[in-house]
């Protein structure tokens, strides 16, 4: 029997999960159905329970159930611990096990795919909220020079910071409109782009040759990206974050990394 996966959200319908790891368990010669699992909003719980026992492996957890996904675990991944956010569940030996694929694959696709180094550099993320959480530790374990993290509030990116007293030595936080100085890197986590609207940020941010990422995508660029391009950076969108953060999750559950290029490549075609 194949094993079964899924992901799950509300809504659901518009997920490129199933196409994605479809495409890796062809590619890797593995038998599994991976499907998309559209919970109510109330019962998050019960969908998963009910997933164990008709005896699925695993699943993706999206929009809006990350943190009950953390909250049900039966244990943490230490990323996910970080992230106080779960996007990946492994269901075996009777526990839930919670991991969190999404600062990993953000690195993979800067570093792999965009070509760019994070170690020594100076990064800026925008915003504090669930996103951002999830790729604080994976970048900072790039070991770059600095992360500012900038925020419409002040005080949630300082509880954000405070969170990782380990590294506090590399991490700043301000306001917007406190930013000063150019970034190698800038990564905006906000939600401002689904409003097609723009963090207010100044155009100084984007240091010679900064690399712009936009963890949202979409058919065209978003306003982020427009912005950077018109002051010179390069711009990137999130799909290669989807793609390379569904080849971690195939990771945990298979024991193999897919090749992610050509399918990213073809998704970008398509």
């Amino acid at each position: 029997m194949s094993a079964r996966y899924c992901v799950i959200g509300n809504p659901i319908a518009h997920s490129k999960s199933p196409q994605i790891h479809a495409a890796f368990a062809a590619q890797t010669g593995h038998d599994l159905v991976y499907e998309r699992c559209l919970a109510p909003l109330d019962a998050f719980d019960a969908t998963v329970r009910g997933l164990i026992a008709q005896g699925y492996c695993g699943a993706n957890v999206t929009v809006p159930f990350k943190l009950e996904a953390a909250a049900l675990a039966t244990r943490l991944a230490p990323r996910a611990r970080a992230a106080g956010a779960v996007n990946t569940l492994v269901f075996a030996d009777g526990e839930i096990v919670g991991d969190n694929t999404d600062g990993a694959g953000l690195v993979a696709d800067i570093v792999r795919n965009a070509g760019v180094s994070l170690a020594d550099k100076r990064i800026l993320l925008l915003g504090a909220g669930g996103a951002a959480r999830g790729a604080l530790l994976p970048l900072l374990e790039q070991g770059p020079r600095q992360i500012v993290i900038a925020n419409r509030t002040l005080a949630t990116a300082e509880r954000l910071a405070a969170g990782f007293p380990a590294h506090g030595g590399r991490l700043a936080v301000c306001g917007f409109h406190g930013l000063e100085g150019g970034f190698d890197v800038v990564v905006n986590a906000t939600s401002a782009s689904l409003a097609a609207d723009l963090p207010p940020v100044p155009a100084t941010v984007f240091g010679p040759g900064a690399l712009a990422l936009d963890m949202m995508y979409g058919e065209r660029p978003t306003v982020f990206m427009d912005f950077a391009v018109r002051h010179g950076a390069r711009a990137r969108d999130g799909l290669g974050m989807l793609v390379e953060q569904a080849a971690e999750a195939f990771l945990l559950w298979r024991g193999v990394r897919p090749d992610t290029a050509a399918l990213l490549a073809s998704l970008r075609q398509a």
